[in-house]
């Protein structure tokens, strides 16, 4: 008899649920370019996507059929015909710097692989060059935020460290921005290894794994630097365990939003006692408030316009919750929290379909919680709605918003299909804010994506930041959906979004928040 193999087989790499092997490559390759190309042996090209809007004035599929050289500047198209040699040769041709043929004769890398041989089809990537390192600096509250809520349930060691200044020098920074960023050197000098984050003018956190905080020391610091000014003050500090025992992730993740949103709005003296589990029971405690300001309708609504950028003539307005003598995002943040969001919704709703009623002619979207868009109740409730009111549904948006991630998405996307089938538009909220809403775009058919305001500040900065605009703007309209742009606060913010191919916006530039127009008012916002 043979003995047993002592080798045992070979386990295959578990699958990565919903993601075939084509799009796991198209993922790769679009994380180290911003255009990707296929060409045959004679360099027509055969398949084109990516960022070329934005590089090259026009969309993808205008290249394909047309030879490789026509992205490539006429003085470097010799280079292009000798790095294509290579590709035959070799069957691979490593990141070459080559200038696009656009007017700025844009500096890229080309890089490529012959897969199947120089008589086959060439596969190629396009990207801006690696630019230096940028100079360290403070995180934004955002992007703090989310560092925050990806510690949460991992080390128990984990901790928020929270510095806080005096309230009258917190006006003073706001005259003197010299002070404010020697402030932020001095917090950046003794974070280590920590994540600093400005969260509100004079306040500030700081992240932390198993080595705890210098929090005497980081005091000291600022302090020196305010006593420099001649301003002799203490700073307060605090900290915030990120332990999260006997909460569920979401209820973690709310009431690390509701103690950053307390700390960012009336410093240390806000937080509850218990870390994060006191701030959840702080949260719950209004409850009884914002359950009767549901139920007494007791809070009204402002609608910002949404605006063509071609002409500024007004396409739809932004239904925006703002209630009687509470901050609206306390309103949102107990309502997900202790189960009232499907109550708020459905009168918002209500409030909507009325002012769709009395102002013909006029279109409004009103978000939508991922609570509510999962909810067979909700769908239910909001149907009752839509059906007695069956001749306004056509000037409905409906947004969804990613505050709560959508979990069961069969659901979601049953009350998705409801609403496409009675006419109503649907739009992706804050687009590129966080990692659920490129999974609504793909697993949801939306009409509208409307991109995070954080990018379109960022973009009229840097180049790269620009191309991360004009990739998620080709990603969405490669699925079918177009674009509005928010916090579009300057002309510069205007052009720039209207040259990445965003059709429409939203923003100060325009107007703030107000009343709907009277009808028959010339809705054109110059």
């Amino acid at each position: 008899m043979d003995s047993p193999d002592p080798t045992p087989p070979k386990q295959s790499a578990p699958r990565t649920p919903g993601l075939d092997s084509r799009d796991r490559f198209l993922t790769f390759a679009f994380a180290a370019a911003d255009m990707l190309v296929e060409t045959g042996p004679d360099a027509t090209i055969t398949f084109a996507a990516g960022a070329f809007r934005h590089h090259l004035g026009e969309p993808p599929e205008a290249f394909v059929g047309g030879p490789l050289d026509r992205l490539i500047a006429t003085e470097e198209r010799a280079a292009l015909g000798i790095a294509m040699q290579l590709l035959a040769a070799r069957g691979r041709l490593p990141p070459t710097a080559i200038r696009l043929n656009d007017t700025r004769r844009t500096a890229f890398s080309l890089a490529g692989l012959a897969p199947a041989g120089p008589t086959g089809r060439f596969c190629l990537t396009l990207g801006p060059l690696p630019a230096p390192p940028r100079e360290a600096t403070l995180a934004g509250s955002v992007a703090f935020g989310r560092a925050a809520s990806g510690m949460l349930g991992g080390s128990s060691n984990a901790s928020l460290a929270l510095i806080d200044l005096p309230d009258e020098i917190r006006r003073i920074l706001s005259k003197h921005p010299g002070i404010q960023e020697e402030l932020d050197a001095a917090l950046m000098a003794g974070a280590g290894t920590g994540l600093a984050g400005r969260l509100a003018a004079g306040r500030y956190g700081l992240l932390v794994g198993r080595d705890p905080a210098d929090l005497p020391g980081l005091a000291e610091r600022m302090e020196t630097v305010l006593l420099a000014h001649g301003l002799p003050v203490e700073v307060s500090t605090c900290s915030l365990p990120l332990a999260a025992e006997g909460l569920t992730p979401v209820q973690a993740s709310r009431a690390l939003r509701h103690a950053l949103s307390n700390f960012a709005a009336r410093g240390t003296a806000a937080l509850a006692e218990g870390g994060l589990t006191g701030a959840l029971s702080q949260i719950s405690s209004q409850a009884g408030t914002v359950r009767r300001a549901i139920s007494e309708r007791r809070f009204g609504l402002l609608y910002q316009p949404i605006v063509h950028l071609k002409d500024r003539r007004v396409h739809h307005y932004e239904a925006l919750l703002r209630p009687e003598g509470q901050d609206v995002e306390t309103v949102v943040r107990c309502a997900e929290t202790v189960g009232l969001t499907e109550e708020l919704d459905l009168v918002v709703t209500d409030q909507v379909l009325d002012a769709l009623r009395f102002n013909p002619g006029v279109r409004i979207a009103l978000n939508i919680s991922g609570l509510s868009m999962q909810s067979a109740r909700f769908r239910r409730a909001l149907v009752e709605r839509l059906d007695a009111r069956a001749s306004l549904t056509s000037r409905l948006m409906v947004e969804l918003t990613e505050s709560v991630e959508v979990e069961d998405e069969a659901e979601a996307r049953a009350t998705i299909d409801m609403l496409r089938s009675r006419g109503v538009t649907l739009c992706i909220d804050d687009f590129g804010a966080g990692a659920a809403a490129f999974r609504y775009l793909r697993n949801f058919t939306v009409d509208w994506v409307k991109v995070d305001g954080s990018y379109v500040q960022s973009a009229v900065r840097t180049e790269r930041d620009r191309s991360f605009v004009a990739s998620m703007v080709d990603l969405s309209l490669a699925v079918g959906a177009r674009v509005i742009a928010e916090q579009v606060e300057t002309e510069e913010h205007a052009a720039v979004m209207a040259g990445l191919g965003v059709e429409l916006a939203q923003g100060y530039l325009f107007a703030r928040p107000g009343k709907l127009p009277a009808p028959g008012t010339q809705r054109r916002l110059a």
